[in-house]
């Protein structure tokens, strides 16, 4: 195979298994399947991948890869202000779950709870792409640091974030419809609203000006 090729062929599997594993769930995908969709045969895969795990451990890649480009950077790109920035990524999973009818789910939550705790390597990738999320996030928080309380820790606030979208996400898609993620955000856009009136109080007032006495005033 010449070194174009490989890197397609490779590609194309990754991307195959990708879309499988998180349509089906990594054990209910048979490496039958990830065969069929991306049009190879046994060899061209082993050649690639010695186990199973190896290959979602390339996908787990491929999702760190496509963070930005795929979700971080087109947000970026539309809205300015970095606390919009914050809700245009929580939109992007909005979008998703309607496409679906409420089916999708992050497929780096599913995977962190489907694969044992023993598979240490696929836990600490899940944790890099989990990682990345919060980073991107947490970038949007430093660059409206003024608008939150002294003393804030915007990587605990960027966790926090990540756990209202992925729990928001779960939950939609058990109830197979879109309230349950919206009131999550909602909230979230409430303690947010919070912060911000807590850092105006923090913030020293400005001195007001003492109003010179009028002597004329005071003449008898």
């Amino acid at each position: 195979m010449a070194i174009q090729e490989e890197n397609r062929t490779r590609r194309r599997i990754v991307e195959a298994a990708l879309y499988l594993f998180w349509r089906n769930g990594y054990a209910a995908t048979p490496i039958a399947q990830v065969l069929d969709r991306a049009q190879v045969n046994s060899g061209s895969l082993y050649y690639f991948f010695r186990a199973k795990e190896d290959l979602l451990l390339a996908v787990l890649d491929l999702y760190v890869q496509s963070l930005k480009p795929v979700v971080v950077e087109p947000v970026f790109g539309e809205i300015s202000d970095p606390v919009a920035r914050i809700f245009g990524i929580l939109g992007f999973y909005r979008r998703n779950l309607l496409a679906t009818g409420c089916t999708y789910g992050c497929p780096i939550g599913r995977l962190a709870l489907e694969i044992p705790e023993e598979q240490f390597k696929i836990h600490k990738r899940l944790a890099d792409n989990f990682d990345g999320w919060t980073a991107a996030v947490e970038s949007c928080l430093a660059a409206a640091q003024d608008r939150f309380p002294r003393g804030s820790d915007l990587k605990k606030l960027a966790r926090f974030v990540l756990t209202v979208m992925e729990g928001g996400v779960m939950q939609a898609r058990a109830h197979r419809e879109i309230g349950p993620f919206d009131a999550s955000v909602e909230h979230l856009r409430s303690y947010f609203r919070l912060l911000t009136i807590e850092a105006d109080r923090q913030k020293p007032k400005p001195r007001q000006m003492k109003k010179p006495k009028n002597r004329n005033s005071r003449r008898r």
